[in-house]
């Protein structure tokens, strides 16, 4: 049996359980409840505040986690990265008063900044010459500023919608943030062969995103024009049909690009186009 450590509530927690469903690990979700085991994998899911993820892991309370980069980065603690999830994408920034007249990090020498992130920042003005005096905060960063507590804050954004309803603007960014799934470096050749398989599963769903499985009847004269515009996996399927002009052409497309290429094939002849999104995918 593998454990999992996961964020007890909020986004994280949303968008792990979704990967976890998505790959077919079917996990009850419970309020009260601090342990539940899935009911068709051998995993257990383990509640906890996100930032006691790493030292579970770490520690081995946990054999997995998945946790903010954010928090395993100012954590510090032993355990490995796995893999990067890339979902619950965040920045960790320096903000500062919009009235404020800023030429550049020497700004912040001599200023007060307000963090729930004081090991990152340290290293990040350590390594950038800059003395700043910095206060450690674990509730609402963003209003320091404000009440006269911070001349700045150092704290997670995503939208951006938080600094400017706190008169804040952002202007320096000091690490991109993702979701990571981190590993126990003790586990047994049992534990990581399930880890393996969950492995397999996870990237099957990630593989499919933003992906769509197109059918479409094309003109045997126009077939190879059809194909170059193609940006498939690999080449597409051609199947014959009963009109010997005729043939069904099957290929998948990346979402972003997919109306400017179904474009080209409508001028390229292509008719009864049939689109469906795809679940997983194995390749």
């Amino acid at each position: 049996m593998l454990r999992i450590a996961v964020q007890s509530k909020g986004r994280l927690y949303e968008d792990t359980m979704n990967l976890l469903a998505e790959a077919d690990i079917k996990v009850s979700p419970s309020k009260r409840t601090l342990l539940v085991q899935a009911v068709n994998f051998p995993l257990e899911v383990l509640y906890l505040r996100d930032d006691d993820i790493p030292q579970s892991v770490a520690t081995g309370v946990a054999d997995i986690g998945v946790v903010g980069e954010n928090e395993f980065m100012e954590r510090h603690e032993e355990a490995d990265i796995v893999e990067r999830l890339g979902f619950s994408r965040c920045r960790l920034s320096l903000a500062i008063p919009k009235s404020v007249d800023y030429k550049g990090l020497e700004w912040f020498n001599g200023k007060k900044i307000a963090t729930s992130y004081p090991y990152i920042l340290r290293q990040f003005m350590n390594e950038k010459g800059v003395a700043a005096d910095i206060h450690v905060i674990t509730g609402s960063v963003e209003i320091s500023p404000g009440i006269g507590l911070a001349d700045g804050i150092f704290d997670i954004v995503s939208s951006g919608s938080t600094l400017v309803s706190n008169n804040l603007r952002e202007v320096e960014v000091v690490m991109q943030s993702e979701a990571l799934l981190i590993g126990n470096r003790h586990l047994s050749e049992e534990k990581r062969a399930i880890l393996q398989d969950m492995l397999f599963r996870f990237g099957a769903v990630r593989q499919a995103e933003d992906k769509k499985y197109v059918r479409m009847n094309v003109p045997k004269a126009k077939l190879d024009e059809i194909i170059e515009v193609l940006p498939g996996l690999k080449s597409p399927t051609i199947i014959p049909l009963a009109d010997q002009e005729w043939c069904s052409v099957h290929t998948v497309l990346d979402q972003k690009r997919f109306w400017e290429i179904i474009g080209k094939l409508k001028e390229l002849g292509a008719q009864g186009i049939l689109v469906t999104p795809i679940e997983k995918m194995i390749l």
